[in-house]
């Protein structure tokens, strides 16, 4: 059953008790809600407009409303040629633009509430924020799995690949400028990556003798943690690049998956049934100073490690796969989704507050983003072909 999760997820469903070292499981509801944000009866490009409002809502940072008593108020004023906008605060300016429509009108909606953003929360330490993709995996026909990249808001969809084959569990290189996968052939399975700009180019990273799966970059990019089984045993390695022999992280009998970097690259956190169960772990990139990490529910799987030191994951809880981030810092673990569905493959977004995953609900797959400090869910993706493990990109992408 756990190799078959090391090549997707997890399909199965088994009713467990919810439990952290043998008590009941705790779901923390956060009480911090978004400003609220009056948009003003907008004037001149109503395409850039429909996009900027996209883009706020997406950003998940404001609550969009008709009330002008809104704690921010956005103004927009044409004139010579340009779009004049203004935010306020109690009637306070906060920032202003003049905005030339020399750019197609998502791009300039994109620009603008990113500056809106940074001017409102400038403790927040994101640029470029609603410039960030997100790219996933789509079932487009029987044994065919491609990689195709969105904005934030779900729209804007781009093809990437277009191989007649399987290509999955996608990761961002530390640059934002590529995307790393497996892609599965008549002889194996191998790590690409991909350009996402133009022109389009790819090359082989790993293509080891047996699977080459779970493929992480370095935050530094000079180094590649991927899952192999040269030996027919499924293991953590570490690959430097420029090397042709990759360091070994684990070795046994156990399964390993899922490997992330920590911030400062000098961790990994995995994914092992080495206690009979898949359970996360976490060690030194030279495979020194294994520990396993707290967790609630059951087969914690998954997991993908913030900037800020949050490490989130998808685990079992009755029957059904929700997610769950653990607070290193506090060592504190919080259940983040209460909306009813089946959480799986959770990354988080830049700000280190908004997870993108896939989300089954109602015999339907979609793909969501999560607001780990309000619960809220919004439904980013849903169509009629199955899709799957979404990634959010550093920002921006250039």
């Amino acid at each position: 059953m756990f190799k078959l999760f090391v090549l997707f997820i997890f399909a199965s469903a088994v009713l467990l008790p919810q439990t952290l070292c043998g008590a009941p499981v705790q779901v923390i509801k956060k009480v911090r809600n978004n400003p609220t944000l009056h948009m003003g009866s907008p004037a001149g490009e109503s395409a850039f407009h429909s996009a900027l409002r996209s883009f706020l809502r997406a950003s998940g940072w404001f609550d969009l409303t008709d009330d002008p008593k809104a704690d921010y108020t956005l103004k927009t004023r044409a004139a010579d040629g340009k779009l004049h906008l203004t935010v306020e605060m109690g009637g306070v300016p906060v920032g202003s633009w003049n905005i030339t429509l020399s750019r197609s009108p998502r791009d300039l909606a994109a620009r603008t509430a990113d500056a809106i953003i940074e001017k409102c929360f400038s403790a927040l330490k994101v640029r470029g924020f609603c410039r960030s993709k997100i790219v996933f995996c789509a079932n487009t026909a029987p044994g065919v799995r491609n990689l195709y990249m969105c904005d934030i808001d779900g729209k804007n969809q781009e093809q990437l690949t277009h191989y007649k084959t399987l290509c999955v569990e996608p990761a961002w290189s530390s640059s934002g400028k590529s995307v790393i996968f497996s892609r599965y052939n008549r002889s194996g399975i191998q790590v690409i990556e991909t350009t996402v700009g133009t022109p389009r180019r790819s090359r082989v990273l790993s293509s080891f003798r047996g699977i080459n799966t779970g493929a992480a970059p370095s935050p530094d990019g000079k180094r590649l943690a991927v899952i192999l089984s040269p030996d027919h045993r499924v293991d953590l390695y570490v690959l430097t690049f420029g090397s042709p022999h990759p360091r070994r992280l684990t070795r046994g009998i156990a399964v390993e998956a899922s490997p992330a970097w920590s911030p400062n690259g000098h961790k990994l956190v995995y994914v092992s049934d080495v206690s009979g169960r898949p359970h996360l772990y976490i060690c030194n990139y030279n495979g020194s100073g294994k520990m396993k990490l707290p967790s609630i529910g059951s087969d914690a799987v998954t997991p993908d490690w913030s900037t800020d030191d949050k490490i989130v994951y998808a685990t079992r809880i009755n029957g059904t796969y929700t997610l769950a981030v653990l607070d290193l810092k506090t060592g504190k673990n919080t259940r983040v989704t209460e909306v009813p569905g089946s959480y799986e493959s959770p990354t988080w977004a830049a700000d280190n507050r908004q997870i993108v995953c896939k989300r089954d609900a109602g015999g339907r797959s979609e793909l969501c983003v999560v607001d780990t400090w309000t619960g809220k869910v919004r439904r980013l993706l849903s169509t009629s072909y199955p899709l799957s493990m979404p990634v959010w990109s550093p920002c921006p992408v250039r």
